[in-house]
């Protein structure tokens, strides 16, 4: 089984977590498991514009796990035509935008992108992967016709009821708790291990860091947790701001059903 793990903000590390530990709780302890000493970026392979390391996916067992932050229309055909899984994790777009932004700033060197210019842009659509209303209703669209195939999540509801959605994600995986597990805790367990405030503390999380775009661009690992928090944008986005992307969101997502 392939799934396709797909998200556009970059500080969303939990749900590759989450989709591992699921769809490979057979193989590890709680004790001794790869993430208390991988990050989640090491154990969930990324795959970028380039196609990334295809001979090293190829080795993997199933269930293969992958994730990108490609659109939906830059995947390849055989993902829809080979049934492959794809779950989509999206994020209220104004706590997106300053994810992104504290991102970027931490991801690029001797430079700081200024809020104001970095919020205009990302309302005109200008985005590494293209607008991020395209991202979402792409995504969306999709799950809509396909649902079995293509799961539509907002980070807001995995911050709401974590339990609830790594239940349904194992569900759609293909890998539900049997009851006997649920009785034992395991699910559970899997939420502690996979929650943000585990994943931060840890400190293979905390130190190093992988190389992107042929080794111009360092990702520090502590760049892929900032808060996580619901809301936070209010902390650095004016109230108009927040008025006019709001407004933008309105105006794209109209008639399509996706609201925050």
């Amino acid at each position: 089984m392939l799934s396709w793990l797909r998200t556009q903000n970059p500080e969303l590390p939990g749900l590759k977590a989450l989709a591992f530990a699921i769809t490979n709780r057979s193989r590890y302890t709680f004790a001794d498991h790869p993430l208390l000493k991988q990050n989640p970026q090491k154990v969930v392979p990324f795959i970028g514009s380039h196609g990334g390391d295809l001979d090293y996916i190829e080795t993997l067992p199933s269930p293969r796990l992958l994730s990108t932050h490609l659109p939906l229309s830059l995947l390849p055909p055989t993902v829809s035509t080979y049934g492959c899984r794809i779950v989509y994790l999206c994020r209220e777009p104004k706590d997106a935008f300053v994810s992104r932004w504290h991102f970027d700033n931490k991801m690029t060197k001797g430079g700081h992108i200024n809020l104001d210019e970095a919020f205009t842009m990302f309302c005109e659509g200008c985005s590494p992967f293209g607008p991020f209303w395209n991202h979402y209703l792409q995504y969306w669209n999709e799950s809509c016709k396909r649902p079995h195939e293509v799961l539509f999540l907002k980070y807001e509801e995995i911050v709401s009821d974590t339990l609830k959605v790594a239940r349904n994600l194992a569900s759609f995986l293909g890998a539900p708790f049997t009851e006997e597990e649920q009785l034992r805790g395991v699910d559970l367990e899997i939420v502690r291990l996979c929650s943000f405030d585990a994943l931060s503390s840890k400190a293979v999380n905390q130190t190093g860091g992988l190389e992107a775009a042929g080794g111009k661009i360092f990702i520090e690992f502590s760049s892929l947790f900032r808060k996580g928090k619901v809301g936070d944008w209010v902390n650095h986005m004016s109230t108009e701001m927040g008025e006019k992307l709001d407004l933008v969101v309105e105006e794209k997502f109209k008639g399509s059903g996706l609201k925050f």
